[in-house]
């Protein structure tokens, strides 16, 4: 461990890095609660999407890159704020009426329109613990609407109630004019309505632990204890708060709440805490470019990925720059498949200082599998393209045929990846493929690579295949570009392919042949 350590201490890779800074907070010893706390935020407003869970990936990257580092206990908090008064009706959920009814009532007091589950709040909460559990994360699980209840906020909103002219005096410079007058760090919970309300403080009692407000519903003065769950703070307010209670040491989030870091910071200063360590990630985008939403439910969603794909590959998507910002949209799924297998083969060569800098170390917590995939994600896409099939075991006789020793027991990575292939094949590739017939010149040039193939009399190598396809094409097509873009578009109806030469060698020499053949006759697509 002191070897890896010491490499550890010199990587460059963003865990690591972040890591380190977390180090230099305990560079005299650890924490007086014994352990370093890492947490994760969930809005439960809309149903969890995939941006939810590369938070906490990413922040268990970090938490493992800390646990290389130093022997500091760690402890992963996921905190669900449920307790929110739902601001609006999610646009992808059933029942859109019934919730209507309940507009400002705390998520966990809203009726399940699924009728799963005790309200909506612990339905989305269910979603997403169901989801990390199946990841395997190492988390803790607290729900704002327990936390309050509890009595477990109450010593920290005692003290924001006795600092009320500090935090406001941190607040109402960042408000306009106008929500000047009506702004409170508490929202009281109407012991009448259920709702969440959004009102000026008449006054705040630090001896006696209450606010007074006046309710909206009928003008009578209400004087409450802001403990035991009757109030909640402001979302910003409880960003701080939130870190002062739990003792927080690391927290990342989104772009968006990066302009309210120092409020967050100082606020948790106030009452009575220190600021974490904070790591701000950019955005992801939806095919359109736009930024995904829970409530709009735009982009694809954790299952939409597994339908696809291995959990492993979007916990690599993940990995890759999180400060950059990124489409993520189906489109994406085969590349992070295939980047992520090229990865895992080559960590087994690396040295030390390279394997750190892989990011399957960082996905698998350095405990690496082997790859058993045999054949590219995109190839498999492309035989089934030219197969024409929604059968595994078709696809695996070209395998076969391909990888001898290839077998579902022998090599589970491939056999899942074909069931994924057909799947991903059948909803995005089948209904956008588009044949063109070729050009005068394009023709000649398949008729000799046709040619050259039926008269091929050596072994099925991907090397000397590309070598043969690219003889061709260079005395005809500058670029050569032009050469492989009419071989995807003509033969696999496809803007875009694989390394020809491997697809030949995979889906055999014959077979390709047959599908020129095909193809010069105009009987593809």
């Amino acid at each position: 461990m002191s070897d890896l350590r010491d490499v550890a201490l010199q990587s460059k890779a963003w865990p690591f890095e972040e890591a380190r800074k977390l180090l230099k907070r305990y560079r005299n010893g650890p924490p007086e609660k014994g352990h370093v706390l890492f947490e994760t935020g969930y809005g439960p407003s809309g149903l969890p999407h995939i941006g939810t869970f590369g938070e906490v990936a990413r922040t268990t990257m970090v938490r493992r890159a800390f646990e290389v580092l130093s022997d500091i206990p760690t402890r992963l908090v996921c905190f669900s704020d449920d307790l929110d008064g739902m601001r609006k009706v999610p646009g992808n959920v059933p029942n859109r009426g019934m919730l209507a009814e309940h507009l400002q009532k705390p998520l966990t007091s809203v009726p399940d329109p699924f009728g799963e589950y005790e309200s909506f709040g612990a339905h989305n909460n269910a979603m997403l613990r169901r989801f990390l559990d199946r990841f395997g994360f190492d988390y803790e699980f607290i729900s704002a609407t327990e936390f309050y209840r509890s009595g477990a906020f109450d010593e920290v909103l005692l003290r924001a109630v006795e600092k009320y002219d500090e935090i406001m005096a941190v607040m109402l410079p960042t408000l306009r004019e106008e929500r000047q007058k009506t702004y409170s760090p508490f929202l009281p919970i109407s012991q009448k309505t259920g709702r969440v309300l959004y009102v000026p403080m008449q006054s705040v009692d630090a001896t006696a632990g209450t606010i007074t407000y006046i309710d909206p519903e009928d003008g009578e003065e209400v004087t409450t204890p802001v403990t035991g769950g009757r109030v909640k703070f402001q979302w910003k307010p409880d960003f701080g708060a939130r870190w002062a209670a739990l003792g927080v040491d690391f927290e990342m989030y989104g772009k968006d709440h990066s302009t309210n870091t120092a409020i967050y910071d100082r606020i948790c200063r106030i009452l009575g805490g220190r600021a974490p360590d904070h790591y701000v990630y950019e955005m992801f985008l939806d095919e359109n470019g736009e930024k995904i939403s829970k409530s709009s439910g735009n982009g694809i969603s954790i299952d939409d990925w597994l339908k696809y794909a291995s959990a492993e590959s979007l916990s690599y998507f993940m990995y890759q720059k999180p400060r950059t910002a990124k489409r993520l949209y189906f489109d994406v799924i085969p590349k992070a498949v295939d980047e992520y297998h090229q990865q895992l083969r080559a960590y087994p060569g690396q040295d030390e200082k390279q394997r750190l800098a892989n990011p399957v170390f960082h996905i698998h917590a350095g405990k690496v599998p082997e790859s058993t995939l045999v054949v590219p994600f995109s190839m498999l896409l492309n035989l089934a393209s030219v197969s024409g099939t929604e059968d595994k075991e078709t696809l695996w006789g070209f395998i076969r045929n391909y990888a001898p020793e290839a077998s579902p027991e022998s090599h589970p990575d491939t056999d899942a990846a074909v069931g994924w292939a057909l799947a991903y094949y059948e909803d995005f590739v089948a209904p956008n493929k588009h044949y063109r017939a070729p050009g005068a010149l394009e023709r000649e040039a398949l008729a000799e690579l046709r040619d050259k193939l039926a008269a091929w009399d050596g072994p099925a190598e991907a090397e000397a295949l590309q070598s043969l396809v690219f003889s061709v094409g260079r005395e005809r097509f500058d670029p050569m570009r032009a050469w492989f873009k009419a071989l995807y578009e003509v033969l696999l109806g496809a803007s875009q392919g694989p390394r020809f030469g491997s697809f030949i060698a995979l889906y055999g020499i014959r077979e390709t042949v047959a599908l020129i053949d095909r193809a010069l006759a105009g009987e593809l697509g």
